[in-house]
């Protein structure tokens, strides 16, 4: 072979090599957020005296492209413009294992239902386990369900007690990539 086809035959190798990696990249879905909305099986339930009256139920979540090194996931959803000044997040999930590509909906406060070793954190309701959506009559919010794909099996001294900012923290710093999904709730 002559050294222009060579070049040509590698050209086209990477060409390749791109197009398989840019058809799995990191990409996080939801079979039960339709049309960018939450069901109302995911919203807050009157329990939390919010004024929703949803069944405060996760949703079902499913991701590919995992990047290679993962160990783990943490997964959260956070409402951008909760009225607090700086947020609200409404649920974080930490050492989901690497072999896991979905989280079922309804996942139970005493984590029945997240494949071990998961485990919920708290939230800014305070407690560890889903609170779902009720943004205020009138607003519109943004929410942000985050998966980031870790380079560690489970998050160093995090535990069901760990509060959003230090789940968020020793995320970030054993990050390999981060998939997003947008959802928008208004009432």
């Amino acid at each position: 072979m002559n050294p222009v086809n060579n070049i040509i035959a590698i050209g086209f190798l990477f060409a390749l090599s791109g197009a398989a990696q840019a058809t799995t990249a990191f990409r996080l879905t939801s079979p039960e957020i339709k049309q960018g909305h939450f069901e109302n099986s995911h919203l807050s339930s009157a329990a939390f005296g919010l004024g929703c009256t949803g069944g405060n139920h996760s949703p079902a979540l499913a991701w590919e492209g995992v990047p290679a090194g993962t160990q783990s996931f943490t997964l959260e959803i956070f409402d951008k413009d909760a009225p607090t000044g700086h947020g609200w997040v409404h649920w974080e999930v930490i050492n989901i294992p690497a072999s896991s590509r979905a989280l079922a909906g309804g996942i139970a406060p005493d984590n029945r239902g997240l494949p071990l070793p998961a485990l919920q954190t708290r939230t800014d309701f305070g407690a560890p386990g889903y609170g779902g959506p009720c943004p205020p009559t009138g607003q519109t919010h943004h929410y942000v369900i985050t998966l980031k794909a870790l380079k560690v099996a489970t998050l160093p001294n995090a535990t069901a007690d760990a509060t959003p900012a230090l789940v968020g923290y020793l995320a970030n710093m054993h990050a390999l990539a981060t998939a997003r999904l947008e959802v928008i709730q208004g009432r």
